[in-house]
C-alpha cells in the first residue's frame, strides 16, 4: 500500500509503519498554556522507580485489559501484520508451479518437504513447515474431490503435468500429505497436549481428505515406474534416490494403518522394518540433491485460516530432519513390542522404559502407543480390563486366589457368599479401574505430563486404599460364611485365610511406587535446586523405606503356602498352575524389595553426601530474598500433603531428618557409604536376573542398561564420598577444605533420576 506524496496525510496514519523509507514525522510535545493544569518533567521518577524492579519483574495496570493489549498493536506493522506488503513488493507468491524441473531440484524439493515433515513432527504448526510450499498449495487449493483433480496446474498450461519430474513430485506430495492425514488424525484421537505436544490445526485445509489411500498409492506405483524408465537419461544413483523416497512414502503409509493388525504382530511390524532398510539410502543420496529455496515461501500462510501474527519458516538441517526419521521408524518398530502380552508387570515395564527413553519417543509413537494399549474398549487388541487387572492383582497379593475365582461368576443364588464375593469384586474394579489404567495411559506422555499426572493419580490412589480396606473386610466376612456353610471354591485355588487385606495391600503398594516416581521425576526434570537434594533424596529414602517395610508382610505368608502346598500329600496337590503363580508372586517380591533396597540405599547416600558437603561449606545456597526453608517445603510436599498414609512428615521432622545434627559428619558418611553398599549389592543381584525373574519381557535390553546405569551410580557416589573423607582426614588446620564440588544437569549423569555431585581436589 502506497501514497501519494501530494496529498496532506494525516498525523495518526503517518504515525504507522507503512514500510516507508522516510521516516514518519513526530509532532513536538504541546504546549500546555493552562492555568489550572502543571506540566511535571517524571521522566528521571521513572528511571528512579524502574532501577528498583528486579529482572523479569513486571508493572501491569489492572485496568489495561486484554482488550487494550490487542488494540494496542499496529495494523500494517510486517511483524503483526500478515496482509502488510513491502514496497515494491508482490502480494501473491508468483513462483510458476508449472515450469520444468531437473531430476537434482525434485530431489532437493522431496528433502526439504521431508525436514517440514519432521518439524512438524516435532511440534511446530502446517503453517510454518509442510504449509511453506507452493507445490503443497497447488495441489490442495482448491479442495481436489478426486484424483485426477489433485494437480499442480489445473487451468492454463495443464500439459506441464505430464511432465516427468513434476508427476514424481506430485506423486511424492500425495503420499506425504495422505500420511500427515494419518498422522493428525491419529494424534487427535488419542490423548495429547495441545500446542505442548503437537499442532493438529490444518489452517482449513483437509489434507487430501477425498482422495482415497489405493489411489495414491497407485500414484506412487506409477511415478516409481515411470523414474524406473528414465534411468538412461538421470543415471543409476539418481534414480535409486527418487525411487527410495517414493517407497518411503508407500511404506509410511502402511505403517500408519498397522494398528488393523493388532492381533498380528508380525505383519504391524513389518512397514516399520521395511522403512529402515530404506533409510540409509536416503541418507546416501541426498549429496545429490539441489535446494530450491524459491519454492517455499512465508507469504503462504496470508491465505490460511489462522489468527496469528506472520512467523518464519522453520528450517530444519537435513542431518537433524533425517535423525529423527530414523528416530520415528526405530521407536515405532520397538512399540510393536507391547502386542507380545506376558503378564501386566512386564507391560508396565515395557511402558516405563520406552517413555522414558533418550531423546523421548515422538508424540505420533506415543499416541499410536496408546491405540494399541486401548482401543475399542480393549487393551492390547483382544484383552479385557478385568483381565488385564486380576492378572495384576495375581502377580501382587492374590496369586490363586479364590476372589479371582472365574467360578464364582457362575453362581446365581443371591445368598450364596460366594456370588456376594464375585459381586463385591466387581465394584472394585469398577472402582479401581480408572486409576489403574491411567497408570499405563501416564506414561505415554512426555515426562513432565507424566510427573503433574502422578501427583494427580496419588490422590485418587489414597481414596481407592480407603474403600480397599473396607472391601477387604467384608470380603473376608464372606469368606468365612463359605467356609461355615461346608461349600467350596474352585480346587485350583488356596485357602482363604491369606488374603485378608488383599486388595488394600495391592493399592498401598502402587501408591507407594508412585510417590517415588514423582521424587525421581523431580531430579530428571530439574524441579529441585543443587541445595534442596539433600532433603528431596531424604524423604525419597522415607518413602521407600516404608515400601521395604511393608512388602515382607506378604512374602512371609506365601512362603509358607508354598512350603504346606510343596509338604502336602501327593493326592491333596491342586493344580501345578497354582503353585507357578504363587511362586511368580515371590519372585516378584523379591525384585520389589531390591529395587526397594536400591531406591533406599542410593538415596540415603546422596542424602547424606550432600548434607556433608553443606556442612563443610562446599555447597552454598543461593541468596533468596522472597523465600525460606518451609515455604519452598509446603511447594515441594504440596503434592503429598493429601495422602493420610504415609503421612506426610512437617517441617520439623523433615528439616531435622535432613540436617542430622545430632550426627557428626565423619560418622553421617560412614553410614552414607553403607547404604551405598547395600545399594550397590542389590544392583549386581537384579543385573543378574533372567527377563521372567525381573519382569521385563519384550524389554529386558532397556532395563538392564538402567539397572547397570544405577550401578554406575552407586560407584560414583562412593567415589565422592571417598574423596570428602579423604579430605577431612588430611585437613589439620579446620579450614575449608580444597575441595570443588559440581552438581550436573540429570543429562550428564549415569543415571537421570540420581544426581551424583562431582567432587575433585582444587588445582594448586
Amino acid at each position: 500500500m502506497t501514497f501519494n506524496p501530494g496529498i496532506d496525510v494525516p498525523d495518526e496514519l503517518s504515525r504507522l509503519s507503512l514500510g516507508q523509507d522516510t521516516p514518519p514525522r513526530i509532532r513536538d510535545a504541546p504546549e500546555l498554556n493552562s492555568t489550572g493544569t502543571i506540566p511535571v518533567d517524571i521522566t528521571e521518577k521513572f528511571k528512579k522507580a524502574s532501577s528498583a524492579l528486579q529482572p523479569g519483574e513486571i508493572v501491569k495496570d489492572e485496568f489495561f485489559t486484554l482488550f487494550e493489549s490487542v488494540g494496542a498493536l499496529e495494523i500494517m506493522d510486517p511483524k503483526m501484520d500478515s496482509g502488510c506488503v513491502k514496497a515494491g513488493d508482490e502480494f501473491e507468491e508468483l513462483y510458476d508451479v508449472s515450469k520444468p524441473l531437473l531430476p537434482e531440484e525434485v530431489l532437493g524439493i522431496i528433502d526439504q518437504l521431508l525436514c517440514h515433515e519432521m518439524s512438524w513432527h516435532l511440534g511446530y504448526p502446517l503453517s510454518q513447515t509442510v504449509f511453506t510450499s507452493v507445490y503443497v498449495e497447488a495441489l490442495m487449493m482448491p479442495n481436489p474431490t478426486h484424483i485426477d483433480e489433485a494437480m499442480f496446474v489445473r487451468r492454463g498450461n495443464t500439459q506441464a503435468n505430464a511432465e516427468p519430474m513434476l508427476q514424481v513430485l506430485r506423486a511424492y506430495c500425495l503420499g506425504m500429505l495422505k500420511a500427515c492425514a494419518y498422522v493428525n488424525e491419529r494424534v487427535k484421537s488419542e490423548h495429547y497436549y495441545e500446542e505442548e505436544d503437537f499442532v493438529t490445526n490444518t489452517y482449513n485445509r483437509t489434507l487430501l481428505g477425498s482422495l482415497s489411500t489405493a489411489d495414491i498409492r497407485a500414484e506412487l506405483n506409477s511415478a516409481l515406474n515411470l523414474v524406473q524408465k528414465q534411468q538412461e537419461h538421470m543415471g543409476g544413483d539418481m534414480v535409486e534416490a527418487l525411487s527410495s523416497r517414493l517407497k518411503l512414502r508407500d511404506i509410511f503409509l502402511s505403517a500408519a494403518e498397522c494398528p488393523q493388525f493388532v492381533a498380528q504382530p508380525d505383519l504391524a511390524r513389518q512397514p516399520w522394518e521395511a522403512a529402515l532398510m530404506l533409510l540409509p539410502t536416503i541418507k546416501a543420496t541426498h549429496n545429490l540433491s539441489k535446494a530450491v529455496d524459491e519454492s517455499f515461501s512465508v507469504k503462504l500462510q496470508r491465505k490460511l485460516a489462522s489468527t496469528v501474527p506472520p512467523r518464519p519458516i522453520v528450517k530444519l538441517s537435513f542431518e537433524n530432519a533425517f535423525g529423527h526419521l530414523d528416530r520415528l521408524f526405530k521407536d515405532g518398530c520397538e512399540l510393536i513390542n507391547v502386542l507380545s502380552y506376558t503378564n501386566s508387570q512386564c507391560l508396565q515395564t515395557f511402558l516405563r522404559h520406552f517413555q522414558a527413553k533418550k531423546p523421548q519417543p515422538l508424540v505420533y509413537v506415543r499416541t499410536l502407543l496408546q491405540t494399541f494399549l486401548f482401543d475399542a474398549m480393549e487393551m492390547l487388541g483382544g484383552m479385557s480390563i478385568r483381565m488385564i487387572m486380576d492378572d495384576d492383582l495375581a502377580i501382587i497379593s492374590l496369586p490363586a486366589s479364590p476372589y479371582l475365582d472365574r467360578a464364582n461368576d457362575d453362581i446365581e443364588v443371591l445368598h450364596d457368599p460366594r456370588f456376594i464375593i464375585a459381586q463385591q469384586m466387581e465394584a472394585f474394579r469398577k472402582r479401581a479401574a480408572e486409576p489403574f489404567l491411567d497408570i499405563f495411559r501416564t506414561f505415554c506422555q512426555n515426562r513432565c505430563r507424566v510427573r503433574r499426572t502422578l501427583c494427580h493419580n496419588i490422590e485418587r490412589w489414597d481414596q481407592l486404599q480407603a474403600d480397599a480396606e473396607q472391601l477387604d473386610l467384608e470380603l473376608q466376612v464372606r469368606a468365612q460364611e463359605v467356609k461355615l456353610a461346608g461349600q467350596k471354591f474352585s480346587p485350583n485355588t488356596i485357602p482363604v485365610e491369606g488374603d485378608a487385606w488383599s486388595l488394600s495391600m495391592w493399592t498401598y503398594l502402587y501408591k507407594l511406587r508412585q510417590m517415588e516416581w514423582i521424587v525421581q521425576l523431580g531430579f530428571e526434570l530439574e524441579v529441585y535446586q543443587p541445595d534442596e537434594l539433600a532433603g528431596m533424596y531424604w524423604y525419597l529414602s522415607y518413602l521407600s523405606k516404608t515400601r521395604i517395610e511393608y512388602v515382607p508382610r506378604l512374602r512371609k505368608t506365601l512362603t509358607e503356602r508354598v512350603k504346606e502346598l510343596r509338604e502336602s500329600p501327593a493326592q491333596n496337590r491342586r493344580d501345578p498352575a497354582m503353585e507357578r503363580q504363587m511362586l511368580r508372586t515371590l519372585e516378584w517380591i523379591r525384585l520389589s524389595l531390591l529395587d526397594a533396597v536400591i531406591t533406599w540405599g542410593l538415596s540415603e547416600a546422596l542424602a547424606g553426601l550432600y548434607t556433608a558437603c553443606s556442612r563443610l561449606d562446599l555447597l552454598t545456597p543461593p541468596p533468596r530474598p522472597y523465600s525460606n526453608d518451609e515455604l519452598r517445603y509446603e511447594l515441594r510436599m504440596k503434592p503429598f500433603a493429601k495422602i493420610e498414609t504415609p503421612g506426610l512428615p512437617t517441617f520439623e521432622q523433615f528439616a531435622a531428618h535432613a540436617s542430622q545434627q545430632d550426627v557428626s559428619t565423619e560418622e553421617l558418611l560412614v553410614e552414607a557409604s553403607k547404604a551405598m553398599t547395600d545399594a550397590k549389592r542389590a544392583c549386581e543381584s537384579m543385573s543378574k536376573m533372567t527377563p521372567e525373574e525381573s519382569f521385563s519381557v519384550g524389554s529386558h535390553d532397556r532395563w538392564l542398561v538402567s539397572i547397570k546405569n544405577t550401578l554406575k551410580s552407586c560407584i560414583a557416589t562412593g567415589l565422592a564420598i571417598a574423596t570428602v573423607q579423604k579430605a577431612m582426614r588430611e585437613d589439620t588446620t579446620g579450614g575449608q577444605l580444597k575441595l570443588t564440588v559440581e552438581v550436573p544437569t540429570p543429562d550428564k549423569t549415569y543415571h537421570e533420576c540420581w544426581i551424583v555431585p562431582r567432587i575433585a581436589s582444587k588445582s594448586t
